[in-house]
């Protein structure tokens, strides 16, 4: 059974004791948290929910992988922007005979994260529900002027991605195929890594034009920044970099890989790697005739194709 309210805030409150930083000058245990951000800065914020049965299964997701999970959604979101993140809040909904042990190993995830990244829990809310709905809200910063939007890919500009696409999708088809996956900690499905060293090196050489994280696929989350920018892409199926175990349609649409995509202009020089990630050209942007949106794929032997959005899509009807 989880404990009663004011023992679970305490409970957490302690755990989330280690994840202390010189921001948050109060925290957990006031009506607000107090957070100083760094003079000439702008604050980013971005919030996140994961459901039970939505964005994970209990029987597929150990407690720690779910509350790492949840973190990673949030400081991804941060990296995309090519900010630096502040503070973290949580809001969870608990069914009240949700076992203890299953909480305290699901903090235990989001707060190892937190550590790593030097984002302390600074607050949020519990509430009794049918399913865990965990609401995470995280808190940034980027240098006045420097975040980096979906509105400014520009036609001539280079598409550019992180890492491997299509990692995580793979084990989740395994999982729905019913197969046993083994929860290892350099899955990138049960343990992304938000890539903010990476967003911030990119910001620092004042490199991208526009950046967006891959939580939805390659073929919804590209088409934002075409539709945010009113431009279209062309991107190469022989430049896609595909994970061990993926093929090309979990790599454009698969989703959950938290990569980096961005648009640099064509004279950027960019290293084979950054911040141990490597670095993947897999197309151009070019002009849009009405509204932008629209992402071409070419085939290995050239033949042209439009992309059309398949990964995920909250409400769409299938």
């Amino acid at each position: 059974m989880v404990l009663a309210e004011r023992k679970l805030i305490a409970r957490i409150r302690h755990m989330a004791e280690t994840g202390r930083s010189t921001a948050l000058l109060r925290g957990i245990g006031n009506d607000c948290a107090i957070i100083s951000p760094p003079r000439g800065s702008e604050l980013l914020v971005t919030t996140d929910l994961c459901i039970e049965d939505v964005h994970f299964r209990r029987r597929w997701h150990p407690a720690r992988s779910i509350g790492h999970r949840c973190l990673v959604r949030g400081l991804s979101d941060i990296a995309a922007m090519a900010g630096e993140p502040l503070a973290c809040f949580l809001s969870l909904g608990l069914p009240a005979k949700l076992p203890q042990a299953w909480v305290d190993e699901f903090m235990r995830g989001l707060l190892r994260l937190a550590t790593k990244f030097k984002v302390p829990l600074a607050g949020g809310d519990t509430s009794t529900a049918d399913k865990i709905v965990a609401d995470i809200l995280v808190l940034g910063y980027t240098p006045a002027g420097a975040a980096v939007l979906r509105s400014g890919a520009r036609p001539g500009d280079r598409i550019y991605v992180t890492g491997e696409l299509g990692g995580s999708a793979a084990v989740l088809k395994q999982l729905y195929a019913g197969k046993k996956v083994t929860a290892a900690r350099s899955s990138r499905h049960f343990y992304p890594l938000p890539r903010l060293q990476a967003a911030r090196w990119l910001r620092e050489k004042k490199i991208p034009s526009a950046m967006i994280d891959l939580s939805d696929g390659v073929s919804v989350d590209l088409g934002h920044i075409c539709e945010e920018s009113k431009v279209s892409a062309a991107i190469y199926e022989a430049n896609i970099p595909m994970s061990r175990g993926a093929d090309l349609q979990l790599a454009l649409h698969g989703g959950e890989d938290y990569e980096l995509l961005f648009t640099a202009p064509a004279l950027a020089k960019l290293p084979p790697k950054i911040a141990g990630a490597p670095i993947t050209l897999i197309g151009e942007i070019h002009s849009a005739r009405s509204g932008g949106g629209l992402i071409h794929i070419f085939g290995e032997s050239g033949q042209r194709r439009v992309l059309r959005p398949a990964g995920w899509q909250h409400f769409r009807q299938i």
